[in-house]
């Protein structure tokens, strides 16, 4: 053989070998088509395919993060708010991922765009507000269905922010401050209910015992002469006073 022959040769295998050896990572599948049509996936690591009849498409495996861009929706309570999420998924079946959908990444973004309002627009505030675990999990259900038959799995779906309007910002605010007057009003009420209950209780016992009231004056005198205070009122108990009249009385009569 020619020296020309063998260098045609080496040439050749220079130019096909590149084409013909695959290198697939550990995160990736080659999906291969020959002449047109589907023979599988095949990885990860090295094999050759027939140059110039076979087609090989990576397709990654990894989790993919999306950002689901604002959307603005009116709830089912008629306010308009802004909302955006993040979507997990990953590719599940690479051949379906490559043969059934044109861009399964854009696919999955569009179909979540879609329903994010959706959902959002059958709910309403409160619920999107206090209840956002819920409408988590109805998104991710909704969206997965949807992208099973490209070999996309959706995983998880969060919503991340939730805009308001000013003017509703204030009026939730008034509500809030609103709320919280109502209930302060409510715990004094009780207070005054509770405290009005033990004064009647007191007086019930004082009413047994009539000294008894003469100790709750010595113990608020107590109280008092340590405050250090300059003046102190002491109140005369009315039996004392009873007593001055009868005896002012009983002087009285030998003179009539």
């Amino acid at each position: 053989m020619s020296p020309i022959i063998i260098g045609i040769i080496v040439v050749v295998l220079l130019i096909i070998l590149p084409t013909a050896i695959k290198i697939v990572t550990e995160y990736e599948r080659g999906v291969i088509f020959r002449l047109g049509r589907l023979i599988g996936a095949k990885g990860p690591g090295l094999f050759l395919i027939i140059p110039f009849v076979d087609r090989m498409v990576k397709v990654d495996l990894r989790v993919v993060t999306m950002d689901v861009p604002s959307q603005e929706v009116i709830t089912k309570d008629n306010v308009t708010v802004r909302v955006n999420a993040v979507v997990y998924f990953r590719v599940v079946d690479p051949e379906a991922s490559v043969v059934k959908v044109l861009d399964h990444i854009r696919a999955t973004s569009q179909i979540s765009q879609t329903t994010l309002r959706n959902v959002l627009g059958q709910s309403e505030l409160d619920e999107l507000l206090m209840q956002r675990e819920k409408l988590n999990q109805m998104l991710q259900k909704i969206i997965d269905e949807h992208t099973d038959p490209w070999g996309v799995k959706v995983s998880t779906v969060e919503i991340k922010e939730v805009e308001l309007a000013e003017e509703m910002k204030r009026s939730m605010a008034a509500q809030a401050e609103a709320e919280r007057e109502r209930r302060a009003k409510i715990i004094h009420a009780e207070g005054e209910l509770q405290a009005s209950e033990k004064l009647a209780q007191a007086a019930h016992v004082i009413g047994r015992e009539p000294s008894a009231i003469q100790l709750r004056f010595l113990s608020t005198l107590t109280e008092i002469a340590s405050e250090k205070n300059s003046t102190i009122i002491f109140p005369i108990p009315m039996e004392f006073l009873r007593a001055f009249s009868k005896y002012s009385t009983e002087i009285e009569k030998p003179g009539k």
